[in-house]
């Protein structure tokens, strides 16, 4: 029951304004209230995609039950057409900016599901995308799964159903990131770093030339070297059949798997060290800023946990624990082969 003196509840339009953040991006999404025509599918139709996509059972009854709230409120329902209309503004580019900021948890369910909606509505015409480029229907629906593992990511962490990292899915949605096997590949530019330690193995890359950067999806099974040359064989067909215009010879990875650290602690057969070696690293440690909570989020699930209540069942949880226990740190290197 709503305590009778603490006034009607706030509506989501003041609310979303009175964040300078969140009424910037309010403003630049005005820019975007006509265009193409906005739809989002309902009851069955809607299950259906959200297994597709494969969503976690336990939250599809809440996004079924939030879609009517969105549309029926003309502030949300507005919003969300706004949102995907920006959205495949940058269908097909690479990198292009756009602003995908959390909702506070003010903003209720239809703020909490806000952005899913916004990925879901903008489905059709994503796959309308690929159709046009002859990608396959089974890579379509591999890559845009992505939106379903970040659900189940969230619900792994916080118990709850939600969107971790609400920006993410816009690489996959906008053309950008296909998953191809264990890896996923993201169409991308090379940057000063990669390209001068290329010139110094006197490669002839430049900044700004087109990269194909290398990311590990969680939820995909063990990181063996056998799926990892069945993605790169399936990335040097998929591009140049795709995406003919673009010359892809480099892919660059950032990632904690990367760091050398690593190397004193795991055996020299293991997945993860095998995967370093096809790398050119761009930095040294000295030079990187501390990273610890991305291997703490990757292995154990929750980035917060602090470095004494880290398990130790494995090798990986061991390296990753004690490491941190002794007072050192890991750091995400940025590597390169040619492809």
């Amino acid at each position: 029951m709503t305590d009778p003196g603490s006034g009607p509840p706030e509506h989501p339009a003041d609310l979303l304004r009175a964040d300078e953040r969140l009424a910037t991006w309010l403003t630049a999404l005005a820019d975007f209230r006509t265009g193409v025509e906005i739809t989002l599918p309902a009851g069955d139709d809607l299950v259906a995609i959200l297994l597709e996509l494969t969503f976690p059972h336990e939250d599809i009854n809440d996004l079924v039950a939030t879609r009517g709230s969105l549309l029926a409120d003309p502030f949300w329902h507005e919003l969300f057409e706004c949102a995907v209309r920006a959205l495949l503004a940058g269908l097909g580019t690479v990198e292009q900016p756009l602003n995908t900021p959390a909702l506070p948890a003010a903003a209720g369910p239809v703020g909490h599901w806000f952005h899913v909606f916004v990925y879901l509505a903008a489905r059709p015409h994503v796959l309308a995308y690929h159709h046009t480029l002859g990608i396959p229907a089974d890579v379509s629906r591999r890559t845009l799964a992505d939106l379903g593992r970040h659900v189940a990511v969230h619900r792994r962490r916080h118990g709850t159903g939600g969107l971790l990292a609400v920006h993410w899915p816009k690489f996959a949605f906008r053309g950008e990131l296909y998953q191809l096997g264990r890896l996923q590949f993201q169409r991308s530019y090379l940057l000063e770093p990669g390209a001068a330690s290329a010139a110094a193995r006197g490669l002839p890359y430049r900044a700004d030339d087109p990269v194909l950067m290398v990311h590990i999806p969680d939820f995909h099974g063990p990181l063996t070297p056998a799926a990892c040359d069945e993605s790169l064989s399936l990335a040097r067909d998929f591009f140049p059949r795709h995406f003919p215009t673009e010359d892809y010879r480099i892919a660059v990875c950032g990632s904690w798997l990367l760091d050398p650290q690593l190397r004193e602690y795991l055996p020299n057969d293991t997945n993860i060290i095998r995967f370093q070696r096809r790398f050119h690293l761009d930095a040294t440690t000295t030079s990187l800023p501390p990273a610890d909570t991305a291997p703490i989020g990757f292995v154990f699930g929750n980035p917060d946990l602090p470095p004494e209540a880290l398990p130790r069942h494995t090798t990986l949880q061991r390296a990753i624990g004690d490491h941190l226990r002794a007072g050192h740190h890991w750091h995400v290197h940025t590597g390169w082969f040619e492809l």
